[in-house]
């Protein structure tokens, strides 16, 4: 069918990039046209994104990337985070900036949701891990706040849903984003009306759910206007990070393997054909959240290299400014094993001093705090890495299946420390790559929606044919198993 050119949007927590993928018949080749940053702005002490400026930089950067593929463009998509939401007001006007999922704001909304609901009849329903960021308790606490935005609201539309609805014009919910708020019954794959009814919540703002691999419009005659292109179509791939990312494992189709989406967060998981939902995943927290092609993706969300990255801001408002590459040094020379801390505690969620609170926990623990920055880095490289050694043994015993090997994915595999320590922890082959993993699925998806690929395996088969990885084998074995007792009995 020759070569195609798509344009992804993907958005992450802490920058944004527009990329233009070219799609043959056996390969895909990327190139980053744009990039700029993104995070939290405050606003009359909230956390905010800044909608806006984030737009003007999505349309700088298609702009660019229709220039360079000469207006041949087949497709564009967007994926983004998930969670985090915008409200439309009845004439389709974003009503206020969008809340960031560390506003505080949702503080006590789990024991709220809980003691009107039931924790486990949330659970049994949505089979979403209990996180206080999940839209349900965004939305509760508006609820609980009289908040008025939420009465002017008609639609309610997910980040890169909202994006995507601002250049094409279609409102509507991408199914593996709209898992992720904690709102849908994953036996259906619909609004769970229960959940909504009970807790008060206006299911009528919520959009029709579309599944990843439809194309849900063009750019509209404005927005091509401005971007001096033709009405380009857009689609809906798997338009939750994740979701893309996870479609981009380069994985055989003869091994069983696990999936490590890692960066900011770690999503650790496999890929299911349905939901898990029963005691062992209540007790333990896994999430199902849908996937491409009709899977699920049982997962944990472990809170990853944001807490590296925080302290890496800490230091640098100190005085002391080092890049990822020298903590990563600072680290391997350090000495192993000096503590452990449990990456998924709510302790270290939201945005402050990072190095004081990981210390606090240390201390609440009965461990010794930690002064030198690169025995600090290291401890958490290896707490991490016990982490996913405990949550591929949970999910083993869930499906039933040995895992022969753990991809990791994104830009968390340039840290090369932390990619052997997971391999030491867990026991398994660890394989590498590709790092723009989240976008060559949005366009790998994308090619799927107009019809040029026909498959997953034929996804993941172009995948293999274009990027390098590279193996871990683990190292150390029986001191790291050893660890990982010690590190099960402090989390």
């Amino acid at each position: 069918m020759g070569t195609k050119n798509y344009i992804a949007v993907d958005l992450g927590a802490e920058s944004g990039r527009v990329m233009l993928g070219r799609v043959s018949d056996e390969k895909l080749s990327l190139e980053e046209v744009h990039r700029f940053t993104n995070g939290p702005i405050e606003f009359e002490g909230t956390l905010r994104w800044d909608f806006q400026r984030t737009f003007s930089e999505i349309k700088t950067g298609i702009k660019a990337a229709v220039q360079q593929a000469k207006g041949d463009v087949a497709c564009i998509a967007v994926d983004s985070w998930g969670v985090d939401f915008g409200l439309l007001d009845e004439n389709g006007q974003l009503l206020e900036n969008p809340y960031n999922y560390r506003d505080s704001r949702t503080d006590g909304m789990l024991e709220k949701a809980f003691e009107i609901v039931g924790k486990r009849a949330i659970y049994d329903q949505t089979g979403i891990q209990f996180m206080q960021l999940n839209t349900l308790y965004q939305l509760l606490a508006m609820r609980q706040s009289n908040d008025p935005m939420l009465a002017k609201a008609k639609t309610l539309l997910f980040t890169a849903d909202l994006y995507a609805y601002h250049l094409c014009g279609k409102p509507y919910a991408e199914y593996s984003l709209a898992s992720t708020s904690q709102m849908m019954n994953m036996a259906t794959g619909q609004w769970a009306k229960d959940l909504f009814d009970k807790l008060q919540l206006p299911m009528d703002i919520m959009p029709d759910v579309v599944q990843p691999g439809t194309i849900v419009g063009s750019l509209t005659d404005e927005v091509a206007a401005e971007l001096g292109c033709s009405p380009i179509p857009v689609a809906a791939i798997g338009s939750h990070d994740t979701a893309s990312a996870v479609a981009a494992v380069p994985a055989d189709p003869a091994n069983t393997w696990a999936y490590l989406s890692c960066g900011t967060w770690s999503l650790l998981g496999v890929e299911i054909p349905a939901p898990v939902i029963n005691d062992q995943t209540f007790e333990d927290q896994f999430t199902n959240e849908g996937g491409v092609n009709g899977t699920i993706r049982l997962l944990k969300n472990i809170m990853g290299l944001w807490l590296v990255q925080e302290c890496r801001r800490q230091w640098k408002s100190e005085g002391q400014e080092l890049s990822y590459s020298e903590m990563t040094q600072m680290a391997a020379n350090a000495a192993p094993f000096a503590g452990y801390v449990d990456p998924t505690d709510a302790t270290f969620l939201a945005p402050g001093n990072m190095p004081e609170k990981i210390n606090a926990y240390l201390k609440k623990g009965g461990q010794d705090p930690v002064d030198d920055k690169g025995t600090m880095i290291r401890l958490v490289l290896e707490s991490l890495a016990l982490n996913y050694a405990w949550v591929l043994e949970q999910i083993e015993g869930m499906t039933g299946n040995t895992i022969d090997c753990l991809h990791i994915v994104g830009g968390g595999i340039q840290n090369e420390l932390l990619c052997q320590f997971a391999a030491n922890a867990t026991g398994k082959k660890v394989i590498t790559g590709p790092i723009e993993a989240t976008a060559s699925g949005n366009i790998l998806m994308q090619a799927k929606a107009t019809g040029q690929i026909t498959s997953m395996d034929e996804i993941r088969k172009i995948v293999r044919n274009s990027f390098d990885v590279k193996e871990y084998l683990p190292e150390n074995a029986s001191v790291w198993q050893g660890q990982s007792k010690k590190y099960n009995t402090n989390r």
